[in-house]
């Protein structure tokens, strides 16, 4: 029996998938490679300076090994390209680590992590690059939008965020504080100095996939204005989504002033109603974001919102200066450890 025209495309179609799935493994065995051969290098530079204690002598190790590889084997060898050789070895000093983060990482990755100071801020942002396969692209924003210092994680003991960001890295469970933030950036919004909730929520909707990048992780939007009836009386919520990896609904309700305390036994009725009707056998509990244009940490701390699963944070339409942001998010930080070593 002659091939029909449909059996000729699938076939066509099937040695495509498999010319397409050899070139990707083949490019990713390469940067596999050319990883190793970086922190191998790096390893053997490191060896080499600490032979001799003076400061100068790496430079010129490393100038002289620039000019015999260039001669050897052409471009891609710089002074340049061999201190990040040697930052990477002496960053991960840890073969095994190399071996692991090589397999998932390029090298382009590896490059933008391994300059941070902070010890636990590169363990967030390798663990979570390769949980999320976040593209260079992509990790390059999450580092530009400060977003380790904004997740709740950071605000915790360096001993619990290594505890956590150890349990993503052997079983893949993401703790909550992971994925909450504080504060949100809504600059892709593009509202005006004055607008009411409607216009937030709108806004949110229009530019929903950057809301959903900015939320993070697992995020699926579900409704908007989401009525639940109680007795005789109807709630809305204002956006529900479900977090795929936490196994829980999200219930996100938005305000364009600051915290009040009531906020907080309106959205405790939101949890109970979701919880009682919405909640599957297998998920947990449903958690709620308050969205305020400011806080007040004071009534936020009295009122334990924690122990009712809620998370209160505020936005930022309008992004301010870096510099600004860095030192905001930095008090942040030492106001919530403080509170926490106080306990």
């Amino acid at each position: 029996m002659n091939p029909t025209p449909t059996d000729d495309k699938r076939f066509f179609s099937e040695v495509k998938e498999l010319i397409k799935s050899a070139k990707q493994n083949a490019a990713v065995s390469v940067n596999s490679e050319l990883t190793r051969l970086n922190w191998q290098v790096g390893k053997r530079i490191q060896r080499e300076i600490l032979k001799n204690q003076r400061a100068e002598y790496g430079k010129e190790v490393i100038g002289n090994l620039s000019r015999e590889l260039t001669r050897t084997f052409g471009k891609g060898w710089s002074k340049k390209q061999l201190h990040h050789c040697l930052c990477f070895a002496e960053i991960f000093p840890d073969e095994k680590i190399v071996y692991a983060v090589r397999r998932q990482l390029s090298w382009t990755h590896i490059r933008s992590i391994m300059y941070m100071d902070d010890a636990l801020k590169r363990d967030f942002y390798t663990q979570m690059a390769i949980e999320e396969r976040w593209s260079t692209r992509t990790l390059n924003q999450r580092i530009e939008s400060q977003l380790y210092e904004r997740t709740a994680i950071s605000k915790k003991p360096d001993l619990t965020i290594s505890k956590e960001l150890e349990l993503l890295k052997q079983k893949g469970e993401v703790n909550q504080d992971l994925v909450l933030k504080d504060p949100y950036i809504l600059d892709f919004l593009g509202l005006n100095d004055s607008y009411m909730e409607k216009d937030l929520e709108d806004a949110i909707l229009r530019e929903l996939q950057q809301f959903l990048l900015e939320l993070g992780s697992g995020f699926t939007f579900i409704a908007r204005q989401y009525r639940i009836q109680i007795d005789d009386d109807d709630f809305y919520i204002d956006l529900l989504f479900y977090n795929r990896k936490l196994k829980r609904l999200i219930a996100i309700d938005l305000k364009v002033g600051r915290f009040k305390a009531e906020y907080k036994g309106q959205m405790e009725l939101y949890l109970r109603w979701l919880a009682k009707h919405e909640q599957e056998s297998n998920e947990n509990p449903p958690l709620g974001i308050i969205l305020c244009a400011g806080k007040k940490e004071e009534q936020i701390e009295l009122l334990e919102l924690g122990n009712s699963g809620i998370h209160v944070a505020e936005y930022i339409t309008t992004l301010p200066p870096k510099e600004i942001l860095e030192q905001r998010l930095h008090q942040a930080v030492v106001n919530a450890r403080r509170r926490l070593e106080n306990k």
